[in-house]
């Protein structure tokens, strides 16, 4: 499918033939015929894009401060290098759609619906679309697929004025009468009030008039007199800003015309800097528009298609859709009148030449359109002729974030491999990372590499929940698997998983701390256990709405606490007996009980290892610290920085670099290229799973847990 797109780098906007959406979760794969391009929004988007490195930095101090984090996390060079490979990747545009449903795993919609879409990063300007299941409503038959390409703007504006809390009569100022400012001067005309439109542009005056607004009046400073005039001096009730700028005139204008105790209510992109004097010597109320309603940046609601109680949440942005889309099938709000422009897809130059000034003509609602081609069903693009038989160690790599871009394939890109095929959910990005990384192909579709012949080896890198079944049609496969931790979430998975393994099947799992220097240091400078363990994890505090605290994610016991049972079984050669874990108690909702734990290990060989995992201290803080003790001699390894070594009295230290992310990958392609065994056998794998499972049982019971093998 095309799809149409921005280079980071420079601000390049381009049509690119990239993979379908898959389907994931609730939600609907639709064949869009029109997007509206919101033309506030998205010219701020494609100006910025053309600015220089300097300028970027200078207006996004928080994405520079980020990215001066992960220098200290991962050091300079190697965020440099990920700066500059993200600079020649795409983003998306767009965020409100019409279309008709070509496949659906919701049980509200059905192949052939008409529908309204939402959402940046969802209803883009592409030929087909995934759209989850509450960003989307259906089409009354009354109301055209152009009307419908406003639904998103449409919500935006609903939730201004509900923001606003109207009341019958009110005389409500909009300042900026651009197409979001338009449609919320006819929904205050629905809602009986007297209207008083202001803006810059003498055309879009005109223009609100039309569309019934009781006073317009050019947006300065000294139409203050003018407005207090007709509203006998009081000023109004309500303002309502719907511009789109970075002055702070708008929000000086507002606290000018309001009256005592009236509100001013955001909802355009306009700074925000109010002036103390009349806001406080009036007592205005601002108030913050959240896009199109409750329920927008909520990924449980946006993801996962749990909706609010109908009883306590009347308006969420689902139903702000909908009512916006019955306001339009009544002709209570006028759409046709709005759309100035079409354009094919192919002519988007067109378009965003009538946003960004470049071609001086009045313009209003913009819509690009798509044909009516029957959809395109190939999945996978190719970017360069396939040779007709791969060799060597031919790669496929399921699920490409941010970790495997940073840990994973620059690696891999180093070697002599074929990296034939990434997969990612969304099509963009798998565009992105396979030019960034040199990928033959890319796609949105797993089974486009499990079951392809030519790849003989795959890496999967996904969401915690897909880990298991992605291994186990791979190893039946016949494939070579680097999976990264977790394993399973649970035992059913791991059992899965085992009953298609056998000595002929290569699995390994990325438990890269085993292979780092100072590991493998820490497990060299000792002749002999049993071993004593303190291995402190000041993982940091994850918000509840992560995607990795989702309950069908496994949790960070299972996500992340097998990284640390593997270290320590890896250094003292054995394999957990029994566990003993508790957690600690919290009464805040906001904090999880199990992301702050202790466990106290036994090994077969009678070590033992105490592992501390904590989510509740200070990120000043180094983030592993891990003291190993047997036959009167110690190491502590510092953040993988350092490790002092204590023997006879002496101590010396070393420096060190690296998590073993590459030893670990260099590790598997080696074992493949000898023709051995995987670098970790599929026993240690099984016990390391299996032990996070029994910490997670020894938190619920309150009691040690046996570990057993089979």
């Amino acid at each position: 499918m095309r799809q149409l797109l921005q280079r980071i780098k420079d601000g390049e906007m381009l049509i690119a033939e990239i993979p379908s959406p898959s389907l994931s979760g609730k939600g609907v794969l639709v064949k869009n015929y029109f997007s509206l391009i919101s033309a506030g929004t998205e010219r701020s988007s494609v100006e910025k894009g053309k600015d220089n490195l300097l300028m970027k930095a200078y207006k996004n101090p928080e994405l520079v401060k980020s990215v001066l984090q992960i220098v200290k996390r991962d050091g300079l060079i190697k965020t440099a290098e990920r700066v500059i490979g993200s600079l020649k990747d795409f983003r998306v545009l767009g965020y409100s759609s019409a279309g008709i449903v070509i496949e659906s795993s919701s049980e509200k919609f059905k192949p052939g619906d008409r529908v309204a879409c939402a959402g940046g990063g969802y209803a883009n300007h592409a030929e087909e679309v995934f759209i989850p299941e509450n960003l989307c409503v259906k089409i009354p038959d009354n109301v055209t697929l152009e009307e419908a390409a406003f639904t998103t703007l449409g919500a935006i504006a609903m939730q201004g004025v509900r923001q606003a809390n109207i009341a019958l009569g009110e005389t409500v100022a909009v300042i900026g009468l651009g197409l979001l400012g338009l449609i919320t001067v006819q929904l205050l005309r629905a809602n009986g009030c007297k209207i008083i439109g202001l803006d810059i542009n003498s055309e879009a005056l005109k223009f609100a008039k039309e569309m019934e607004a009781d006073y317009v009046f050019r947006s300065s400073k000294n139409s203050k007199n003018e407005i207090l005039a007709v509203t006998n001096g009081y000023g109004v009730d309500k303002v309502i800003l719907t511009a789109a700028t970075e002055s702070n005139e708008p929000i000086e204008l507002a606290g000018e015309i309001c009256r005592e105790k009236g509100k001013v209510i955001v909802v355009g992109a306009v700074k925000v800097d109010m002036p103390r004097g009349s806001y406080y010597m009036k007592e205005l109320e601002i108030i913050m528009s959240r896009s199109y309603g409750p329920g927008r940046y909520d990924v449980y609601y946006e993801e996962e298609g749990n909706d609010y109680p109908f009883s306590y949440v009347r308006w969420t942005e689902n139903r702000n859709m909908q009512s916006f889309l019955e306001l339009i099938a009544s002709g209570k709000v006028d759409i046709k009148s709005l759309i100035t422009h079409r354009f094919d897809l192919i002519n988007f130059k067109n378009a965003y030449n009538l946003i960004l000034g470049k071609k001086k003509e009045f313009y209003r609602g913009i819509l690009l359109k798509y044909s009516d081609e029957q959809r395109i069903d190939k999945k996978i693009f190719q970017t360069k002729i396939l040779p007709k038989r791969v060799e060597k160690i031919s790669i496929g790599f399921i699920g490409a974030g941010n970790f495997a871009q940073a840990n994973l394939l620059p690696h891999l890109k180093k070697l002599n491999v074929t990296l034939y095929t990434v997969c990612t959910s969304e099509g963009v990005q798998a565009k992105n990372v396979a030019e960034r990384f040199s990928f033959m192909n890319f796609t949105t579709d797993p089974s486009q590499i499990i079951d392809n012949p030519e790849i003989n080896t795959i890496f999967i890198a996904t969401r915690h929940d897909t880990h298991a079944k992605f291994v186990a049609q791979s190893l039946s496969k016949g494939k070579r698997v680097f999976v990264e931790k977790p394993l399973a979430r649970d035992i059913n998975e791991l059992e899965e998983i085992m009953h298609c393994s056998d000595d002929s099947k290569f699995l390994l799992v990325g438990f890269n701390r085993r292979f780092a220097k100072s590991v493998i240091d820490i497990k060299n400078f000792f002749s002999n256990g049993p071993f004593n363990f303190l291995y402190r994890i000041n993982a940091g505090k994850i918000p509840l709405a992560h995607w990795s605290q989702r309950p069908e994610q496994g949790g960070r016991i299972i996500g992340e606490v097998c990284h640390f049972v593997d270290t320590l079984s890896f250094i003292c050669n054995s394999f957990p007996k029994s566990v003993f874990a508790s957690s600690l108690s919290v009464n805040v909702g906001n904090d999880k009980e199990e992301d702050t734990i202790s466990s106290v290990i036994k090994f077969k060989d009678g070590s033992i290892g105490t592992i501390i995992y904590q989510a509740n201290g200070d990120n000043s803080l180094d983030k592993e610290y891990l003291e190993v003790s047997a036959s009167q001699k110690t190491a502590v390894l510092n953040d993988f920085e350092s490790v002092d070594f204590y023997q006879a009295g002496k101590k010396f230290s070393r420096r060190y670099s690296g998590k073993g992310h590459k030893e670990e990958v260099l590790a598997f392609i080696s074992a493949i290229e000898k023709i051995g065994p995987s670098p970790i056998s599929l026993e240690s794998l099984y016990i390391t799973t299996k032990t996070t499972f029994a910490i997670l049982e020894s938190l619920h019971k309150n009691q040690p847990i046996e570990v057993e093998l089979f």
